[in-house]
């Protein structure tokens, strides 16, 4: 495909990067001269200097014949008109990301209608919908959701004396009454999709998929619950700990957010729900976080716009035995880091935008055997787990898994039937306009039909 990326900052760095892996055809827009230079060094894609808005500059980057063009500037409104102006020229698809509250919290599908934008991407709100799902089930590492939030995708660390400690794949389907599908299993720097002979071992990270109506008690019945707290403290008051906030207290957590910007906290203070406090001081001091409770907090997550701050402060907090820590991270050097030093949960904005726009690009090539519905990188991007929502022409339809002859890589971890939700056994069948879950390492996949031999 053909896709131009409008504002080269860490999310458009990040679309590139995750584009180029895809092998897509990339043009990139950024107005700085040393930005471009260095995206020209680092990628092999074509790289213009200049305005996203100026039709001069959409004509030299041929957006005419783009079939996808993201606008990921700082400015929203740079990214609304250089989408508007791009699909007029004839870009086939456009997508903008759109920030600001304002703009979010009423009247979006107005804009985007009006302005025939095909899609808005908020990375704020995206990582704080996020979050919230791993605060409701705070002994997973992640979680990722499949068909609407039917099916669970969790992540969990191996821990000496589990459960799951020095157990075969087999035995714990044994011992567990609940159906669940073991996807892969990291161990190291090998990523492997595990047969039923293979044994976990401390340290192991393991990918399981579950039912979600099921997921707390798989997790209990394997000793890994961990009961969910209500009391959360934010490091940071982003846009993103607002919506991170928000959410929490209109579901009945006690949210206290911890900002030492003094105007910032003005503005937090007037939009903040019931049931959000506002703490007004450094949160990088441990005399303030022992004021605030941190000792007794069943959650800490960190916020700050500095990748460095929010580690350091969550392996405090992990010292001070909070229940679930989480960091934000972008540097994906420092995101490996920190998880090889013991820092467990760390989310990614510019990885999770990179997920979101790779599965729109893959959705855009349909073919009449099955289309990608969902997408999400995991492993440490190891491996991929994917939605695909299976038409016409399958091959794989009305077969059932044991027949298939499936490559090494890959495993069929959920099928979703209607309202029928199935975690597979090899006598399971996939049928036309079922939603198939595909877990796959080493290979990206674009169609159903390649995880055969």
């Amino acid at each position: 495909m053909r896709i131009i990326v409008a504002g080269c900052g860490k999310v458009g760095k990040a679309i590139i990067d995750s584009m180029t892996k895809d092998q897509h055809d990339i043009t990139a827009i950024d107005n700085d001269p040393a930005v471009i230079e260095e995206i020209s060094n680092m990628y092999d894609v074509m790289a213009v200097c200049g305005s996203a808005t100026s039709r001069e500059m959409l004509l030299s980057a041929r957006v005419s014949k783009a079939d996808l063009f993201i606008a990921v500037t700082e400015s929203d409104e740079v990214n609304m008109l250089s989408c508007f102006l791009a699909g007029r020229m004839g870009a086939k698809h456009t997508v903008a990301r759109i920030r600001e509250t304002d703009y979010n919290e009423d009247g979006l599908d107005f804009i985007i209608n009006e302005l025939g934008i095909s899609m808005a991407l908020n990375p704020e709100r995206t990582t704080a919908e996020t979050l919230f799902d791993w605060l409701k089930l705070p002994s997973a590492v992640s979680v990722d959701n499949f068909a609407g939030k039917k099916i669970q995708l969790l992540e969990l660390i191996v821990r000496r004396g589990s459960t799951l400690c020095d157990s075969s794949v087999m035995d714990l389907r044994k011992k567990c009454p609940i159906e669940f599908v073991v996807c892969a299993v990291q161990r190291g720097e090998a990523v492997h999709v595990p047969m039923g002979t293979f044994v976990l071992k401390e340290g192991d990270k393991v990918a399981f998929m579950v039912k979600r109506a099921e997921a707390h008690k798989f997790l209990k019945s394997i000793g890994a619950v961990q009961k969910q707290g209500r009391d959360v403290i934010i490091l940071g008051g982003s846009t993103t700990a607002y919506y991170l906030a928000k959410l929490l207290a209109g579901n009945g957590f006690f949210v206290k957010i911890i900002e030492r910007n003094e105007e910032r906290c003005a503005d937090l203070a007037e939009i903040l729900p019931s049931g959000a406090t506002l703490i007004h001081g450094d949160g990088m001091n441990h005399d303030l976080l022992m004021e605030e409770g941190i000792k007794s907090t069943d959650a800490f997550v960190a916020l700050t716009g500095t990748d460095e701050e929010n580690i350091l402060i969550c392996f405090y907090a992990g010292s001070q035995e909070v229940p679930k820590v989480i960091a934000k991270v972008n540097q994906g050097e420092l995101a490996d880091l920190a998880e090889k030093l013991g820092l467990d949960s760390i989310v990614s904005p510019r990885k999770l935008v990179a997920d979101s726009l790779q599965r729109y690009a893959r959705a855009l090539n349909n073919t009449l055997s099955s289309k990608v519905e969902t997408i999400y990188s995991l492993m440490d991007e190891h491996a991929e787990a994917l939605e695909f929502k299976v038409l016409s022409d399958c091959k794989l339809i009305d077969k059932s898994l044991k027949e298939l002859r499936l490559k090494s890589n890959v495993i069929v971890g959920g099928i979703i039937r209607g309202k029928e939700t199935i975690i597979p056994s090899g006598d399971d069948k996939i049928l036309e306009g079922d939603s198939v879950i595909v877990v796959s390492t080493d290979a990206k996949l674009y169609d159903l039909s390649e995880v055969l031999r």
